[in-house]
């Protein structure tokens, strides 16, 4: 049986649709299994080595050593599991919006079924308060007004006109005046009957989530320019560990021990510390967000936030509060304007009002009814024309032929009156308003508009004896004009401002007017001298022509959801870092495709949420520079402690490495560099992760996206740093040997001297400039607990007697004690006075 307007699908129809055109809902998203995860980690060189020397170590019959190793090998390899298991559920949150249930004509009656069971050819009822299941064109409807902001963004309800038979196309969301209803989007008013075209990844909705599940999620510029550095570092620890296993043994023979060495040696010159830092400073940078409330959903984007150069906005709920007000009352005998504080009116916008309330549905979900009755309710409670005990006669709803919405009301004194609200031109019509009187009317709708407004016509008629049959029959009498506004948030022009003065262009990108985006993208501080570029003219243009536009025009009006993913990937291929703000469905491929998405949390949309990296907890986009300005930080005290890393990695490489060279006995074990690089290090990172950012972090332009984390000055910086510390540790064995301390007790010496150089590398390359002159000062607090940890720990490793013998250690005297600090500390404090120097300051970032 084919569909019909009384009937229908017949069962047995929807049934073989179903298994044609499958279920209305969209996949599931892939998911990687837990074990190709493991093996992916594994991968890392860094835990390929905590591995294979945990075995080694069994192998050798030393139990508690490779207990200890894989102890550590577990939790890090298992920490980074935990960590990528965590998915984007960007698409379960879009499948998530479907109606579970759908009211639909099958079999000659009206039926509920799930949502996924329709099919193409299916009719279903739609009404006021109830989500469209699918994408379909109205064939029955009265009044039917759908909010469509979850696929355009823009507020404003959009009516609906019903399509004749024939015609299968439901056009595009956004727009008065169409046919087609849309998978998630909401009825306000009205109520109608539609005809399904669309199911599953068909309906607009469905296109958006396809668009998600084909972006690929890229690595972070940081987590990029980590992983070049990691696999340069790798190489050279590789082929350098194959050449001490090789020495070792052809000189001595003792290939397990030579093996063992070659291990220790690539553990000290692999920045194992790297990633445990990252991990360290994003935990804690996500922390700091979330006290500012800011959710940081991946916490790696958080540093790249620092580097953003160009913000992309969105207007309806991010730049404006994403609900209408009504802004201004334009009746005969003159006007007025008004804010959320209004109490009171003047008394010739008195009518006006009255009527726009009366023309207004009681309890309506319209934003413009909603507008009009909270504005009525707040100016006009102690004056005469509010009448809340009125009984309402009559609804004659918004049709093609007529683009006006009326209410009839029973008055008290008797007798009925109509209002009326609707297009201005129509309402023009309606009041038999002369060339002269429209032409003035149509002039100030379009200074409003230019405003950024929207703008409907007020009337009256009545009163009669009984409802008319049809508004269109009655003479009205004009009351005027009524200025709807999204307000603009208050924080929105300084944040704008903010990120200016920290050289990040700010952008607006709507599917909103060109007019209203231009006024709104004014009042907020957003540069609009190039005008605005438009969908279709977006459109017209190929990838390098709109390369060219999008270096000169920041408003982008009516603007479709694969046409923001468009833009942002044209900023991309400019070479800036791009940050994009959004709450609706029509953001969400964008949100994920640009470096930082960033959803409003409050008002936004489940699947807005799932695909940004970030989310405001506030719907503030002030905090949009808080997390900028923390993004700075991080990059400045994550660069600080990578310099660190690599400072200290050049001792404990040395001393890995020349013993085998000079043929002494192993200084350093492979249990000796994890004590270091996987205890010691990590604390002392939060030291750094402390650190405040320097007074010219926002005064600064964002840093070039190919600027690396850890240049060729940084390396030698922290080259000539390790080398000082690795030449005191050095002669302090040399000497130690020579007045004939045990070896055992030497290398605990080495040992010491090396952690207390550690700790003054720590202070001296926390701050760019001076820092053992301020060493006492307040806000290093975290300083010193670290430090009190992180002795606490080594010195338990040397006094303990079963950790001691496990690690190789010797107590020595208190007077050895004290040599072996002042070596650390003096030799690591002879950099100090280095750091005036042009070359150095540069590479330090000053």
């Amino acid at each position: 049986m084919s569909p019909t307007q009384s009937g229908g699908l017949s069962s047995e129809e929807a049934r073989e649709r179903l298994r044609r055109f499958g279920p209305n809902r969209l996949p599931e998203p892939a998911r990687k299994r837990a074990g190709a995860l493991l093996l992916e980690v594994l991968r890392e060189p860094m835990f390929l080595l905590l591995v294979l020397a945990a075995a080694l170590y069994v192998v050798l019959g030393d139990a508690a050593e490779g207990a200890l190793l894989g102890l550590f090998a577990a939790l890090s390899v298992g920490l980074v599991v935990v960590q990528e298991v965590r998915s984007e559920r960007a698409l379960e949150a879009l499948r998530a919006m479907a109606a579970p249930v759908a009211r639909v004509r099958r079999d000659g009656r009206v039926q509920a079924i799930p949502a996924a069971d329709l099919v193409p050819g299916d009719w279903i009822l739609v009404g006021e308060g109830e989500r469209i299941p699918a994408d379909a064109v109205l064939r029955e409807g009265s009044a039917l007004r759908v909010d469509e902001s979850l696929l355009t963004g823009e507020s404003v309800p959009v009516a609906k006109q019903v399509a004749p038979m024939g015609v299968a196309d439901p056009g595009l969301p956004g727009g008065e005046g169409g046919a087609g209803v849309f998978a998630g989007t909401l009825v306000v008013s009205g109520h109608g009957l539609a005809e399904v075209v669309c199911t599953g990844l068909g309906t607009q909705a469905g296109r958006i989530g396809a668009s998600l599940a084909g972006i690929v999620v890229e690595k972070t510029l940081l987590q990029q320019s980590m992983g070049r550095l990691v696999r340069v570092l790798g190489l050279m620890a590789g082929v350098v560990s194959v050449a001490v296993f090789v020495l070792y043994g052809l000189r001595r023979g003792e290939w397990m021990e030579g093996a063992l060495s070659g291990i220790a040696v690539a553990m000290a010159l692999l920045p194992e510390e790297f990633p445990m830092a990252f991990a360290v400073f994003m935990a804690f940078g996500a922390w700091r967000l979330a006290q500012m409330r800011i959710l940081a959903r991946r916490p790696a984007v958080i540093e790249t936030l620092g580097a953003a150069s160009v913000l992309c906005v969105d207007k309806t709920g991010t730049l404006t509060e994403n609900r209408m007000r009504v802004r201004a009352l334009l009746s005969p005998e003159g006007e007025a304007w008004i804010d959320a504080s209004t109490r009171e009116v003047p008394e010739h916008v008195h009518r006006l009002l009255e009527h726009a309330v009366l023309a207004s549905r009681p309890d309506a979900v319209d934003p413009m009814d909603r507008a009009v009755r909270h504005a009525g309710d707040a100016t006009l409670a102690d004056t005469e024309h509010l009448h809340a005990d009125w009984p309402l006669a009559r609804q004659y709803g918004l049709s093609a032929a007529l683009l006006a919405y009326s209410q009839a009301w029973v008055r008290d004194e008797g007798g009925i009156i109509v209002a009326t609200k609707g297009a201005p031109e129509t309402i023009a019509g309606l009041c038999g308003l002369d060339a002269a009187a429209t032409s003035a009317m149509l002039a100030d709708v379009a200074r409003l508009a230019a405003g950024g407004l929207r703008v409907l016509a007020v009337a009256h008629a009545g009163p009669f004896e009984s409802a008319p049959d049809d508004p269109r029959s009655v003479a009205f009498i004009f009351d005027g004009l009524v200025g709807f506004q999204d307000p603009l948030r208050p924080s929105a022009p300084q944040a704008i401002a903010e990120a200016r003065s920290a050289g990040i262009r700010v952008v607006m990108i709507t599917g909103d007017f060109p007019g209203t985006a231009l006024a709104i993208a004014a009042q907020a501080g957003i540069e609009t001298a190039a005008g605005a570029l438009s969908g279709t003219e977006l459109a017209a243009l190929d990838d390098p022509a709109l390369d060219a536009a999008v270096a000169r025009v920041s408003v982008f009006a009516r603007i479709r959801p694969e046409q923001k993913l468009r833009l942002v990937e044209a900023f991309k291929r400019r070479g800036e870092v791009v940050a994009m703000t959004g709450d609706g469905v029509n953001d969400a491929p964008a949100l994920k495709a640009a470096h930082i998405g960033l959803a409003m949390a409050r008002s936004g949309t489940d699947v807005a949420r799932e695909a940004a990296a970030i989310s405001l907890l506030e719907d503030d986009i002030g905090h949009i520079v808080d997390g900028v300005r923390m993004g700075r930080r991080i990059f400045d005290n994550l660069r600080k402690v990578l310099l660190y890393i690599v400072a200290i990695h050049v001792p404990i490489a040395g001393l890995a490495l020349l013993p085998v060279l000079l043929g002494w006995s192993p200084l350093l074990l492979p249990m000796h560099v994890v004590l270091i690089q996987m205890v010691v290090d990590p604390i002392c990172a939060i030291a750094f992760e402390s650190e405040p950012g320097e007074r010219d972090l926002m005064a600064r332009p964002p840093r070039l996206a190919a600027e690396p984390l850890l240049g060729v000055p940084q390396l030698l910086l922290g080259a000539v740093q390790g080398l000082l510390l690795l030449a005191g540790v050095i002669g302090l064995h040399i000497g130690a040997v020579a007045k004939g301390v045990a070896e055992d007790e030497a290398r605990t010496l080495a040992f010491i001297a090396l952690t207390a150089g550690n700790f003054a590398l720590v202070r001296i390359n926390g701050a760019r400039g001076a820092a053992l002159p301020r060493l006492f000062e307040a806000g290093h607090r975290a300083y010193w607990i670290v430090m009190a940890v992180a002795g606490a720990i080594v010195a338990t490793c040397v006094l303990w007697p079963t950790a001691a013998a496990l690690f190789g250690f010797a107590a020595p005297g208190m007077p050895a004690t004290l040599v072996a600090l002042g070596v650390g500390l003096g030799a690591a404090a002879l950099f100090e006075p280095l750091k005036g120097w042009p070359p150095m300051r540069r590479a330090l970032g000053g």
